[in-house]
């Protein structure tokens, strides 16, 4: 009996060591993997803030009042990004107006109000497939649907529909996934207290999702102004010495659309030119013209942050 119990505690002890050595050996695995991430890390940044370094020094000296209100000139010394700068915003103005309200209404639809079944799955994934499609793709479709086959011209309406569809998949799956992450104790809740599927979505689903939503919308249009290849494709303009008409006039009704159907270029395709340039001066404003971009990538991605810490602060209180 005695030798029995023995055995048994000789066992237990056994059992216990092996389960504290495999604890070990599994915090080992566990340091040696973070270890292995920051170094990995750690090397991105290096090599991403040596390139943003790079492109700061030898840009920043070129940004002033003169460059950022000059046109393009074939003279490196007086070349500005004036029409590069508004005609981006330009466009930007048109690819929020169109991605945002579609892609936010197609995203609740899906995942409200939309049956599911073959073909609610089939749309969800294609549309997540559309989100890795190469952007020069989109810019072959506008080319040939809406440059040829609608005959809309290399427009500023053109360039915003172009790049509306490229960040469309990105809205609607940012949407999506926001208004899954709402708890269900939501929704029960409201439904339990007599609303209708409208006052659940408009009073309790979208206050909720707001945060989620307005920061996959920014998201995209930051992905969105530093695209080339669609722009290219679709025949924007090199170089450009004027502005499209005000969109705001001080005659009645106040607001024109005239510079919907104007010529434009953006600033990535005037880095493209001045870097093409064998000029050392134009290589200095393609840099500065990248400082530019990065600024406005990384304003858009701070707005973003702080509507969402905003409006998250704000549903919690």
């Amino acid at each position: 009996m005695v030798t029995t119990t023995e055995g048994t505690l000789g066992n237990g002890a056994s059992t216990n060591q092996e389960a504290f050595d495999a604890v070990a050996r599994a915090k080992k695995k566990d340091i040696i993997f973070a270890s292995g991430g920051v170094i990995v890390m750690a090397i991105a940044m290096a090599l991403l803030l040596t390139l943003i370094g790079d492109l700061v020094i030898r840009g920043a000296t070129r940004i002033s009042y003169d460059f950022l209100t000059s046109y393009p000139s074939r003279i490196p010394a007086r070349a500005g990004i004036l029409s590069a700068w508004v005609g981006s915003l330009l466009v930007m103005l048109v690819t929020a107006f169109l991605a945002i309200p579609i892609g936010i209404g197609a995203g609740l639809y899906l995942e409200e109000y939309a049956r599911k079944g073959w073909l609610s799955n089939f749309i969800e994934i294609n549309v997540s497939n559309l989100a890795g499609v190469p952007s020069i793709i989109y810019g072959l479709l506008a080319l040939g649907l809406f440059v040829y086959g609608f005959d809309l011209g290399k427009t500023i309406l053109v360039a915003g529909m172009t790049l509306a569809l490229l960040i469309l998949p990105i809205v609607i799956v940012s949407t999506r996934e926001a208004v899954r992450s709402i708890p269900s104790i939501i929704k029960e809740g409201a439904y339990g207290l007599g609303a209708d599927q409208w006052q659940v979505m408009w009073h309790y689903i979208i206050p909720a999702a707001r945060p989620g939503i307005l920061t996959g919308a920014i998201v995209g249009l930051s992905r969105a102004i530093g695209e080339t290849a669609p722009i290219i494709t679709i025949g924007a303009l090199t170089f450009i010495a004027f502005l499209p008409p005000a969109p705001v006039t001080g005659e009645f009704p106040f607001i024109s659309f005239a510079w919907l159907n104007d010529g434009f270029t953006v600033l990535p395709i005037q880095m493209f030119n001045w870097i093409s340039r064998p000029q050392a001066g134009f290589h200095t404003a393609a840099a500065a013209t990248g400082v530019v971009l990065i600024a406005l990538t990384f304003s858009l991605n701070g707005i973003a942050i702080w509507i969402r810490y905003r409006l998250r602060k704000g549903h919690r209180n």
